[in-house]
Parts: C-alpha cells; sequence; structure tokens
C-alpha cells in the first residue's frame, strides 16, 4: 500500500472504481464517462491476416480500474456474412468524454472521425467489401500477403483527412467530425453488438498492466494481434506512441507566463498585476516539485514492498500507482492553466498545500 495520504485515497477511490468497472458481457456493451481524454492512438503495423474470413477490428483506448488500456486490434470473424464493423469512439458530453461502443451492421456507421488506420480514415471504410457472399480484400491497405487469398483487389484509398492521432471527438482539441445522414440512419436501423470474442479480447487486454497507458506511456508492447486474445504470439508492438502521455508532474514544462495580451483584471494596476503573476508561477512551481517528491517516495516504496513480490502482483500495483500519478498530475496540469488564464486579486499569503489535491471522486468512468 501507498503511504501517504492522498495516495491512499487514491487508492481507495481506485479499487472502489474497480468494482464497478468489472468487464463482464453485458457491462462491456454500456457507454462510459471519464473527465480524462484518451492518450493518442499509437503508431503499430497490421499484422498478416490468419485466413479466409476475417475482418480487422482496429485497436482502441477502453477504461478499467488503472486508467486508460489499449486494446489490441486483431482480425475477428464477423457475426454473419455481409456485416462489416464501425468502430466505437471517445466523444464529448456535458464535460465528459463519453464511450460509444462499436457495433456489426451491413454499412459503416459514424466512428467519431477516428483515423484507426488500415481501412478506416475517419470515415466509411476501404479495406474491403461483401461481393456475393465472400469478402474481397483491398491489398492497398490490408496485409493479406501471407496466406493463399484469391479474392483481392487494389484500390488506393484518397484520403484528404490529415493524419492525426487524436482518438476522440469533441472537447478540447477533439476532433470536429460530425454524422453525415447516412452515418445517422446506420445508427437507427438494426445493429449487431460485440461478439463474445471480442469482449473476451477486451477483458484479457483489461488484465494485462503493461497495456495500462500510464504505465506505457502510450506505446503497448502489444498493438495488435493476429487472433482475438492471442497476447502469446504473433503479436505487433507499438513503433511509437501517438503523442505524449505525461504521468508525472517532473515530466510537465514549467509554468509559462499568460498568453500576450493579457490584461490585468479591472481595478487592478499593471505592475500589480505582474507581480501576482509572478507569484502564481512561483507556487504553480513549487506545487509541481511537491507532487513531484511525493510520487517518487511512492515508487521508492512501492520498489521496496515489491522486493519480494510475485511479478504479477508487482506488475498490478505498478499500474494502479501510475494511474494515481496520472491522475494526480492531469488534475494540477487542468486546475494551474485555468488559474492562469483567469488571474484574481492577489490572495492573502498562505503557505502552499502539501500535496496536490486529488481528483473529485466522479472522475470514474460509470455506466449510462
Amino acid at each position: 500500500m501507498i503511504k501517504t495520504p492522498v495516495a491512499a485515497l487514491l487508492m481507495a477511490t481506485c479499487l472502489a472504481c474497480g468494482a464497478l468497472m468489472s468487464p463482464t458481457p453485458a457491462l462491456a456493451q454500456f457507454e462510459f464517462t471519464v473527465m480524462i481524454a484518451p492518450p493518442p492512438l499509437p503508431v503499430y503495423e497490421q499484422p498478416p491476416i490468419p485466413g479466409p474470413g476475417y475482418l480487422w477490428v482496429p485497436g482502441y483506448w477502453s477504461y478499467g480500474p488503472y486508467g486508460y488500456f489499449w486494446v489490441p486490434g486483431t482480425w475477428m470473424e464477423p457475426p454473419a456474412v455481409g456485416l462489416l464493423w464501425t468502430p466505437g469512439y471517445w466523444g464529448w458530453s456535458a464535460g465528459f468524454y463519453t464511450w460509444n461502443p462499436g457495433y456489426w451492421a451491413p454499412q459503416i456507421g459514424f466512428y467519431g472521425g477516428v483515423n484507426y488506420g488500415f481501412g478506416y480514415p475517419g470515415r466509411g471504410y476501404y479495406g474491403g467489401e461483401w461481393r456475393d457472399n465472400r469478402f474481397w480484400y483491398n491489398r492497398e491497405v490490408t496485409n493479406v500477403t501471407n496466406v493463399n487469398i484469391t479474392n483481392v483487389y487494389n484500390r488506393t484509398v484518397v484520403n484528404n483527412v490529415t493524419v492525426d492521432r487524436v482518438s476522440y471527438v469533441g472537447g478540447p482539441g477533439g476532433l470536429t467530425a460530425q454524422p453525415t445522414a447516412e452515418e445517422q440512419r446506420v445508427a437507427h436501423e438494426h445493429r449487431i453488438q460485440a461478439t463474445a470474442a471480442q469482449v473476451q479480447h477486451r477483458e484479457a487486454a483489461a488484465a494485462r498492466p503493461e497495456l495500462v497507458a500510464s504505465v506505457n506511456h502510450g506505446k503497448p508492447q502489444i498493438a495488435a494481434t493476429s487472433r482475438p486474445n492471442g497476447f502469446d504470439s504473433h503479436v505487433v508492438g507499438a513503433s511509437r506512441a501517438g503523442g505524449p502521455v505525461t504521468v508525472h508532474a517532473q515530466e510537465l514544462p514549467k509554468p509559462q507566463p499568460p498568453p500576450p495580451g493579457s490584461k490585468p483584471v479591472a481595478n487592478q494596476g499593471q505592475a500589480d498585476y505582474q507581480h501576482q503573476q509572478a507569484e502564481l508561477q512561483a507556487r504553480h512551481q513549487q506545487e509541481r516539485e511537491q507532487l513531484a517528491q511525493m510520487q517518487e517516495r511512492d515508487h521508492a516504496y512501492l520498489s521496496q514492498q515489491n522486493a519480494n513480490a510475485r511479478a504479477q502482483a508487482q506488475a498490478q500495483a505498478q499500474a494502479q500507482m501510475e494511474h494515481q500519478h496520472y491522475q494526480q498530475t492531469q488534475f494540477l496540469q487542468q486546475r494551474q492553466a485555468a488559474e492562469m488564464q483567469a488571474p484574481r486579486a492577489p490572495a492573502p499569503h498562505a503557505p502552499p498545500p502539501a500535496h496536490a489535491p486529488p481528483p473529485p471522486r466522479n472522475e470514474a468512468p460509470r455506466p449510462r
């Protein structure tokens, strides 16, 4: 157990969240809401297709007791002939990031404009198509070179969308895609939820601490698999993270002065305003250093406690601790950014807090 009071409180919160987030086939189809944005999509190669009849299901960031974790992309058999997979996506609603589950249907629906690659450029699907109850593969974007598959064609995908690793639509820094009338129609027609194999694939990923974003920093060791749940052979690791995943306070940049054009509040002179900003930056830097020291103590304590622990238990403890650090760092950064953008009159002098405040309890995802 982590010794610091803030970390202990966060651990209790995470354990409570774990009870809510225990993955089950029914729960996997629910929407979840989270206060922190999902990480960028990692960069990885598509593994070879295991045989005819498989369709590609791209990898995505899901959410569990230890925060965001990567569900590797994999080849899946569709539940019926003629169906295509519309990936799930994270959207933005009322200050929360909301997960919209994927589904099987005869047409591709809206998936947030997220560029999952391999035939999913953000809208539609170009990795293959059904012809006379057989699926034909587009070799331009699909890896079908290792098996004897004759139902193939070559079609270059013209993508005018800027390649972006952002994994969500709406909200600060998110994509701006909107569903078309056709995509809205697909969303209201009959759909088939994720298959049992897909649910089991997600559950297996949730049980692997190395797939947690705060542990792998957005670069999962297993980014894709040739078959669902096949995490031990024929796997592909990410070549790099799609963007920075800030976990610890020491990784944050030093506080910056307000942007050009910022004006002092009413009845406050320029000299007073500059003095206030200097004090605010100094306090922010001190808060970050204090949080970094606390997180370093957590790491040292966990290393000492895990000297004789089993490897799996150690990995789970690390994933839990890194998720706590990720939450602490993100909320500190968000609060300090808000203070810099909306300065107030100088507050009475008071010693800085011993630790950064823990995230609110409603940060955990909840089924809707």
